[in-house]
């Protein structure tokens, strides 16, 4: 469907080639929103004059990618949106926690990543806890939260720790919370970005899933294969994850939630198919929230942090300027002819037949 002016754009657009080309985003196996992701953020690092990155192959060639800022941009810390979220997101990268999965190359050079997201969506949550508060009840409904207490980044609440999930699975960000009543919970946030679902994953998980999939009641058929291949592994292990903490008591309860943006149709489609097999949630059960990304950026302008919602837009989600550029591409390649008219077409002579002889 073809975008109203002032409408939202509810579909992206198959980019044309030489589009990609020229902004050093073509990759052969891109699908349509990763397409046009990456050349969303070929354009913001432009319009920043960040200089393009360069990435290795395995043979040891080097080719430059729009969607990738040089070295020296990263270490200056130029993959943030300020200076303050650059400095929280080179702490974390230095006190990160044992056993902790952070790709510095990918944090700090990388546009595309869902991880630098992260901190720039979260790193304002962390440095105003009020804010953050606003912004989680906004997103999340009915949740009993007095106050925000911590926020962490790629935390587990134990890696390899087998009363939970015994092995290295983590939430992107963590908020530890206060409830009315004083005991406090905490949400788990997986983001994604132009993620697919089919990223690399673990080949077999430990039988401690089995035993929490069983006991905790969440699923269906908690034994069905599905939930242990993609693109439903990852939900699957956080979601039980989060709901080891609230077993052993570590909370009072917690909430699991996914963050993606609404077009990427690859993720929002497994969020639906995971949701599928859940059980209805009883008492002392992890629900599982999945939150566009639309919607946590406009929960910042609700609870008043305009800039940063407008900035996080303009980053990740201004779809307007792929079209731009579409319709630039289009009306360029396009030529203009001028049609030959047709002479007039004579009247029709209609004879009349001659009268028989009597």
């Amino acid at each position: 469907m073809i975008p109203v002016a002032d409408n939202p754009i509810t579909q992206l657009p198959i980019v044309p080639t030489a589009v990609l080309v020229k902004h050093r985003v073509y990759e052969q196996f891109d699908n349509r929103f990763r397409s046009c992701a990456r050349l969303l953020q070929s354009l913001w690092r432009q319009r920043q004059n960040l200089p393009i990155g360069t990435y290795t192959r395995t043979s040891g060639s080097k080719r430059t990618i729009g969607s990738l800022i040089s070295t020296a941009a990263g270490t200056e810390g130029r993959n943030f949106l300020t200076p303050a979220i650059a400095e929280i997101a080179r702490l974390e990268a230095a006190y990160q926690e044992r056993d902790a999965l952070i790709d510095q190359n990918r944090l700090f050079t990388n546009l595309l990543s869902s991880m630098p997201l992260a901190f720039n969506a979260c790193v304002p949550l962390h440095l105003d806890r009020d804010l953050a508060a606003r912004v989680l009840r906004a997103i999340i409904p009915g949740i009993d939260l007095k106050a925000v207490v911590d926020v962490l980044f790629e935390h587990s609440p134990g890696r390899q720790d087998p009363t939970l999930t015994g092995d290295r699975s983590a939430f992107d960000v963590a908020f530890v919370y206060e409830r009315s009543d004083g005991k406090r919970g905490l949400l788990g946030l997986e983001v994604k970005y132009s993620e697919t679902g089919t990223e690399p994953a673990p080949p077999e998980l430990n039988p401690r899933y089995t035993d929490l999939a069983r006991s905790s009641g969440l699923f269906k058929e908690p034994d069905h294969a599905a939930l242990r291949v993609n693109p439903l592994q990852q939900l699957f292990r956080e979601h039980l994850l989060a709901q080891a903490v609230v077993m052993r008591g570590a909370y009072a309860e917690a909430y699991f939630v996914l963050v993606a943006p609404r077009l990427n149709h690859l993720v929002q489609n497994s969020a639906s198919l995971y949701a599928s097999f859940l059980a209805k949630p009883t008492n002392g059960q992890v629900p599982f929230v999945n939150v566009e990304l639309e919607q946590l950026v406009g929960a910042f302008g609700w609870s008043g942090a305009h800039d940063h919602s407008l900035a996080l837009t303009e980053r990740y989600l201004d779809w307007g300027r792929i079209d731009e550029v579409v319709r630039a591409a289009v009306k360029a390649k396009g030529k203009t002819w001028q049609t030959e008219q047709a002479p007039p077409a004579r009247p029709a002579v209609v004879r009349s037949p001659k009268p028989k002889a009597a």
